[in-house]
């Protein structure tokens, strides 16, 4: 039997011993310099180079998302570097293993639930009193069946995140301020009529709504998310190489643990 060539079909990057291609372009002739790293990022995900205001857009989602203090992620970043600074990759990844339902997962999880609700409509509402209306439909069900709304609340700004205003502005001005925003948006305005009362919009939610709006793939908007925090836990990193803080925090959570006798049973 005659030998079969094997064949390995992609549209992302190739390479031979004088030439890189990715997505089809010369690397070193025709992208750096030339695309920015975001535009790249859009692009490799979406199989389309971006508009610029797509790029602005989207570029501004990864800023809001980079960094967002001492988050649990921040701290496991630094606290694994402590143990282990041979291996900054382990510090990277342990910081970003905890992006879930609580912390960066939001964003996917916001953008999945506007997705699902837009769903299930024929035609998308023209006005924002059409808007609330689905919104309203979609709170209810969620509190009936015991589900969060992703997107509302967080543990921080109690009344608004300066985040939401300013990347619903940016969508605006780019003609990229969608249905899933409007309807982020409508949840917004009518939630407290069913929780009994108001929560703000949180970044991490509204970033979920633009990145849809931009027609990228729901299953991998906490992908995104993941990117932008790299670049925060790398400052983390960073900053703990200069001013070390991961001892003081282990030192404390150890040196004021307490025994308690496990009463389960």
């Amino acid at each position: 039997m005659a030998d079969r060539q094997l064949d390995f079909p992609t549209s992302i990057g190739t390479s031979d011993p004088t030439t890189i291609r990715l997505l089809g372009q010369d690397l070193a002739g025709d992208l750096m310099g030339r695309v920015g790293f975001g535009e790249l990022a859009f692009w490799l995900v979406a199989g389309r180079r971006p508009g610029p205001g797509e790029v602005r857009v989207f570029e501004a989602v990864l800023v809001a998302l980079a960094d967002h203090g001492f988050t649990p992620t921040a701290i496991a970043a630094r606290l694994t570097y402590l143990s282990a600074p041979e291996a900054l990759q382990g510090a990277i990844a342990a910081g970003l293993l905890g992006g879930g339902s609580r912390f960066l997962g939001v964003t996917e999880d916001c953008g999945r639930f506007l997705a699902d609700t837009l769903a299930g409509l024929t035609d998308p509402p023209t006005d924002d009193a059409g808007w609330d209306a689905v919104a309203l439909d979609a709170v209810r069900a969620a509190r009936a069946g015991r589900r969060l709304v992703p997107g509302l609340g967080h543990p921080v700004h109690k009344e608004t995140d300066p985040r939401t205003p300013v990347l619903i502005t940016i969508a605006e001005q780019e003609g990229l301020r969608g249905p899933h925003l409007r309807l982020f948006e409508a949840i917004g305005r009518v939630h407290p009529q069913v929780l009994g009362r108001t929560l703000p919009l949180n970044g991490a939610g509204v970033c979920g709504a633009a990145l849809a709006d931009l027609g990228l793939p729901i299953d991998l908007l906490r992908g995104f998310a993941l990117l932008a925090r790299t670049a925060g836990l790398l400052g983390h990193l960073a900053e703990e190489r200069r001013r070390p803080l991961g001892m003081d925090i282990y030192r404390t959570v150890d040196r004021n643990a307490r025994y308690v006798p496990d009463d389960a049973d």
